[in-house]
């Protein structure tokens, strides 16, 4: 788990779960370049000692710019992981909205094949390369009401499984993590939307989503760091094409 010549891109880097691994990787050596939409949370993120850059990964044209920088400030790519996503809209899918409908697919699917598409001329470079793509325990559940979440979470896991042989060629590993429900203000917002939908107290829905797996209590943004530095470690040389699950056993979605 030494990552001290590796060269690391964390998207959604700066906040939640994409610090959290960020700040994993650099504490095993890695230098690690973070880039989010969120500006405040960005120049927090280079007080503290991150490279780091204000980007939309769902806007391609941004996408090639920050590769660019990349490779100016890091020397190259080792290792690309892709965390950014939005919770997308909550409901019935005759009631949702088209463009939050397509928001959500063009910041969980198309945001990772932007960054992928341009990352892979370094990664082809780098040592030991591999890709890290966020998915979602409703990448491999359905979930009542969140049918677009799910269903860019899904595509999440074919674009991985599918570049997993692309790539193996190559010598770059893809793999993908699957989180169940993440202590944080993101499924705090979830679980609200969640309790309208349903016209149920919030405490109530909070209830279900506690004890939708068998260890009864939600992930932590450290278990998904974990995972990925694993992941993207040589102790997972071989570990190719999969869809990791952390989620204490999540077998249904509320």
């Amino acid at each position: 788990m030494d990552f001290t010549a590796k060269r690391v891109l964390v998207t959604a880097g700066a906040n939640g779960i994409g610090l959290a691994i960020a700040n994993k990787f650099r504490e095993l050596g890695a230098a690690v370049f973070v880039t989010d939409i969120d500006p405040d949370a960005v120049e927090k993120a280079r007080v503290n000692g991150l490279l780091a850059a204000v980007s939309d990964v769902s806007d391609e044209d941004q996408v090639r710019a920050l590769m660019d920088t990349v490779r100016e400030d890091l020397g190259g790519l080792d290792v690309l992981v892709n965390n950014a996503g939005i919770a997308g809209p909550t409901g019935p899918l005759e009631t949702l909205d088209a463009a939050a409908w397509k928001a959500t697919f063009d910041v969980n699917i198309h945001g990772q094949f932007f960054c992928i598409k341009h990352a892979l001329p370094l990664l082809r470079a780098g040592r030991g390369a591999s890709i890290v793509n966020l998915s979602s325990a409703a990448g491999r559940l359905g979930m009542a009401g969140r049918s677009a979440y799910s269903a860019s979470k899904w595509a999440v896991i074919g674009l991985t499984k599918t570049l997993a042989i692309e790539l193996g060629p190559d010598g770059i590993r893809v793999n993908a993590i699957c989180p169940g429900a993440v202590n944080g203000p993101r499924i705090d917002a979830v679980i609200a939307a969640k309790a309208r939908m349903l016209d149920l107290p919030a405490d109530e829905v909070s209830a279900l989503y506690l004890n939708q797996s068998s260890l009864g209590r939600l992930i932590e943004a450290e278990d998904i760091a974990n995972m990925a530095v694993f992941a993207a470690s040589d102790m997972a040389r071989n570990v190719n094409g999969q869809a990791l699950a952390v989620d204490g056993n999540t077998e249904k979605l509320y």
